[in-house]
């Protein structure tokens, strides 16, 4: 494999650097973000690069599960960030982190345990990234979901209500919603997987061959957490949405609108 040097990703940020440039050029007002998102980016793989070096060096359930709920935390708190009408309460945080839990938590642990086997199930070499993939693959469809369904139903509320009123039960109103919702954060991972290897290379497949691996060794794992990634992503936007909208109801089938944020966030 051959190595990179700093100078190496220093010319690979001048890319960046020109983007960033165009962009303030242009008066976009993104120059700033590229900059900061780039920063962030180095800063934050060094120190994990680093975490990592320690838990390889260290195979400790503890470790591995503090570095797993870390991660989680995280992720959770991209989900509602990224709403533009999230839900109010902590009760937005705790379905962030109970939807991602579902989908990439279970998911990752049945692959180490049933699919791959190492010795022990929780050696960070494989769970670690592996979680890594499923919680930002399963995020941006769980975001998506969500998003979309409390957009829509703080636009639709006069229809939901209509329905209401005409006798439906709420998951009869809102049922549209749902689908509409479920649809939209399947749709990423569904096209990722249409155009895998005849549009693109995966990241873990392209890293593998890169690091020296054969391409049908590379080409199986590959295919392997596209499939993880879909279980999850799946099961992560059934959870999300499906309590995202009994949420918006009382058990009294009545529409709780003052449970969304009054007015849109913007990123």
């Amino acid at each position: 494999m051959i190595t990179l040097t700093y100078i190496d990703l220093l010319l690979a940020s001048g890319l960046v650097g020109l983007l960033a440039l165009c962009t303030w050029r242009l008066r976009l007002g993104l120059a700033g973000q590229l900059v900061t998102s780039a920063v962030r980016t180095a800063v934050q793989l060094f120190l994990v690069g680093f975490a990592l070096k320690a838990l390889f060096a260290h195979v400790n359930l503890l470790w591995v599960g503090l570095a797993a709920s870390i991660m989680l935390l995280a992720a959770a708190r991209e989900v509602v960030g990224r709403q533009k009408r999230r839900f109010t309460g902590p009760w937005a945080f705790s379905l962030g982190a109970l939807s991602m839990a579902v989908s990439s938590f279970a998911v990752t642990i049945l692959a180490t345990v049933v699919v791959i086997g190492p010795d022990p199930w929780y050696h960070p070499q494989y769970l670690i990234p592996l979680l890594g993939m499923l919680l930002g693959n399963t995020m941006t469809g769980i975001a998506l979901g969500l998003d979309r369904l409390t957009q829509t139903a703080w636009e639709q509320r006069d229809v939901i209500e209509a329905r209401l009123a005409l006798g439906q039960e709420w998951f009869e109103a809102i049922g549209g919603i749902v689908q509409e919702s479920v649809r939209s954060g399947m749709i990423p991972i569904i096209n990722s997987m249409a155009v895998a290897g005849l549009v693109s290379l995966p990241g873990m497949m392209t890293g593998q061959i890169i690091a020296g691996s054969p391409p049908n060794e590379a080409v199986k794992y590959q295919i392997l957490i596209m499939f993880l990634i879909a279980g999850g992503t799946g099961m992560g936007v059934l959870a999300a949405v499906g309590l995202g909208a009994r949420r918006l109801f009382d058990r009294r089938s009545r529409f709780r609108l003052e449970r969304l944020a009054t007015s849109a966030r913007t990123h």
